[in-house]
């Protein structure tokens, strides 16, 4: 059966459409290039600020790389070989990362922290962020190194100055400041650049910027890599991972439908409650009030009287004669019919007859004729007929 819609269900409908398509619209706009990937230092990115390219190189020549999709509390135990790359993260880390992070250092770990957000990692005084990002811009190098040997000037978007303390060694520095610095965690080492462009799928090409890269990893028998994509949101749970992509927006999506269906049926339809079921006693009270009224008035014969007439009636519809037709016609009838006929059955009728002008007919006699009626008319199927 179709279902009518009112004026306001196709008012709430429409809006709840037009919002859906607005969010679609939204999203397609927004939404990156799927080709691309996202435009942050990720290896799965081929974007122009995706790390993609950098990955690969690493494969290419040999590197123990892995993608790190785990918390710090995972890293390895043996921390001397391995190198973590954390490339300008997009999350904030807790303290206990933070410290975790830091005590991976300590244990002989080499770290390489980018970006702006690499402050979170390090709070101390051996570095402060003083800039936002600006354009690309060469950067030479101002100490001697072994990093500063493979790659005597570097390019990148100087979006940080750090300011070199006792335990920093600048590596890297302009006229604004220092770019790269270089410092002692513990056994290890950390690296800090101002940012991640010497890795990104764009600036990997300028001069410089694959030699520093390399350089700052170590010699690709020698070290492990891991590069995180933890604090970039992939996440080694299926939940963690689903919550950091385009499928909570989807969900989003599908929730927001799944409201107006409901608010819009809803007000269609009303409140839904159980039907009432009539008490099985409702019946009884009233014959029992009306026996005792009939008991009450003395009127034992209007109930014989009432019963009687009703079954005169039937019975007469059923033979077809007239409705004053006296019990000895209304008996002949029955037996020209050849139906299985009590009988008892004139005589109940004769008796009825006489007790229903009678005032002083006992209610004992009355319910007994009364009772005879009823199984008279049963027997003969009147009251089935009658109740259909």
């Amino acid at each position: 059966m179709p279902v009518e819609l009112g004026w306001a269900d196709r008012r709430v409908l429409t809006i709840a459409g037009g919002a859906f398509v607005l969010l679609v619209l939204a999203a397609f706009v927004l939404m990156p290039n799927v080709e691309s990937g996202p435009d942050l230092p990720t290896t799965y990115s081929a974007a122009s600020g995706g790390a993609k390219a950098a990955w690969l190189l690493l494969g290419e020549l040999g590197y123990d790389a892995r993608r790190w999709e785990r918390p710090p509390a995972d890293l390895p135990t043996r921390a001397d070989r391995a190198v973590l790359i954390l490339a300008d993260p997009t999350t904030y880390p807790r303290e206990a990362d933070i410290e975790l992070v830091r005590d991976f250092a300590r244990r002989g770990g080499r770290v390489i922290v980018t970006g702006a957000l690499a402050a979170t990692f390090f709070p101390d005084e051996a570095f402060t962020v003083n800039r936002l990002p600006t354009v690309w811009r060469q950067v030479p190098a101002v100490n001697l190194s072994a990093i500063t040997r493979a790659a005597p000037r570097i390019t990148l978007t100087p979006s940080a100055v750090w300011a070199a303390r006792a335990n920093g060694t600048p590596l890297f520095a302009d006229e604004a400041g220092t770019r790269v610095i270089e410092r002692q965690e513990g056994k290890g080492t950390v690296v800090l650049w101002a940012s991640a462009t010497p890795l990104t799928n764009a600036g990997l090409k300028e001069p410089g910027n694959v030699e520093f890269f390399l350089a700052c990893l170590g010699a690709p028998g020698d070290v492990q890599v891991l590069w995180d994509e933890y604090f970039h949101g992939y996440r080694h749970s299926l939940t963690a991972s689903a919550i950091n992509s385009p499928i909570a927006w989807l969900l989003l999506h599908l929730g927001f439908i799944a409201v107006a269906v409901l608010w819009t049926y809803s007000r269609r339809s009303g409140p839904v409650f159980a039907p009432v079921t009539g008490s099985r006693l409702s019946p009884l009270e009233f014959v029992r009030t009306l026996g005792h009224l009939y008991e009450r008035a003395g009127a034992a014969s209007t109930a014989v009287d009432v019963t009687y007439s009703r079954f005169r009636y039937l019975l007469t519809r059923r033979l077809g004669v007239p409705p004053d037709a006296p019990p000895d016609v209304l008996d002949a009838g029955l037996a020209e019919r050849h139906w299985a006929v009590d009988p008892n059955l004139r005589a109940t009728l004769e008796a009825c007859e006489a007790a229903r002008s009678r005032d002083d007919l006992k209610p004992g006699a009355a319910l007994r004729l009364v009772r005879a009626l009823y199984r008279h008319g049963t027997a003969l199927r009147l009251f089935d007929r009658d109740l259909g």
